[in-house]
């Protein structure tokens, strides 16, 4: 059996604690999976959290770092409470107060500016976040007291659910494209009714489908890392999957293409991305194009690790 701490390959599901950035988080999974005493294992996550935010933080491990788009991009979704009654140039509750509100508003009012939220919208992100501006993040520009103006750009808002209103606190339930920023979302909402829109509590409930129920808690991976690992393969469970005998692996480890001969060569199908495997491991991923009679496999992304077992 292979020891998890010199071999670990795959994502952990960390359920972020409050006040933690994501660079610390992943900082923290390295160490735990890390031998004492040699190089920390390569770590990265899929999509920053802010340390006001808690919930899943998809940390990818060794081998897995390459496909950490795939959390990037995906769908999330989240649970926000915020403040009408006030606004801070953060957004959320540890900035500085810009704005009070003395008005009071209904949900029925509230009720009514939701659907303008629903789908395709414009939104700004806040000056302070880790967007990058002339190569440097927003955020540190900000708290330099520089201007920064942030561009307007399109998300979209898949499900956008009330779930409790009492003046003049808001929570909602979002679900949303990638590149959301959720505290522009009560920011906007805020001012569309007149009021202010600041986040006081902030939860990711999952990130491209994943479900709550796998995120673990700093203590629970403490305790039981080896159990905790998600494998590469379940990570890339919406590629389909292709199978490789020992000798065809070597060639697709050393860039070469691979003629699928138990397939026909269908020019209708669009080039499609695979994940590729050999003996139940996954070894990288390819794209899959029509060749004149058979189906080719191109390498796209292929794993160090399976070039050391296999070359």
């Amino acid at each position: 059996m292979r020891d998890v701490m010199t071999d670990a390959c795959g994502i952990i599901f960390l359920d972020k604690p409050l006040g933690w950035t994501s660079r610390k988080a992943v900082n923290e999974v390295s160490r735990l999976f890390s031998v004492p005493g040699k190089k920390r294992i390569k770590a990265g996550h899929a999509g920053t959290l802010d340390p006001l935010a808690t919930g899943m933080l998809p940390i990818l491990l060794g081998d897995a770092t390459r496909f950490a788009e795939m959390g990037l991009q995906a769908e999330k979704s989240y649970r926000v409470s915020f403040d009408l009654s006030y606004q801070t140039d953060t957004l959320d509750c540890e900035g500085k107060v810009l704005s009070s509100f003395n008005d009071v508003v209904s949900r029925q009012q509230l009720e009514a500016v939701l659907p303008a939220f629903r789908g395709l919208i414009t939104q700004v992100p806040p000056i302070y976040s880790a967007i990058r501006i002339d190569g440097k993040r927003a955020h540190d520009l900000a708290r330099k007291g520089q201007d920064v103006e942030m561009k307007a750009r399109e998300v979209t808002i898949h499900q956008l659910d009330l779930i409790a209103f009492e003046y003049p606190m808001v929570t909602l339930e979002v679900s949303c494209s990638k590149g959301t920023y959720i505290r522009s979302l009560a920011r906007d909402i805020g001012e569309k009714l007149s009021m202010g829109g600041c986040v006081t509590h902030l939860r990711r409930l999952s990130t491209g489908g994943w479900p709550e129920l796998i995120m673990v808690s700093m203590q629970v991976l403490s305790e039981q890392k080896g159990t905790c690992l998600v494998s590469l393969a379940q990570w890339l469970r919406e590629f389909e999957r292709v199978d490789l005998q020992p000798d065809e692996a070597k060639r697709f480890l050393q860039g070469q293409r691979i003629q699928l001969k138990g397939t026909t060569a269908d020019t209708q199908l669009k080039d499609e991305t695979v994940a590729v495997f050999a003996d139940d491991s996954v070894i990288g991923t390819g794209l899959l194009k029509a060749g004149l009679r058979h189906m080719v496999l191109h390498p796209a992304r292929i794993l160090p690790s399976a070039q050391k077992r296999y070359l």
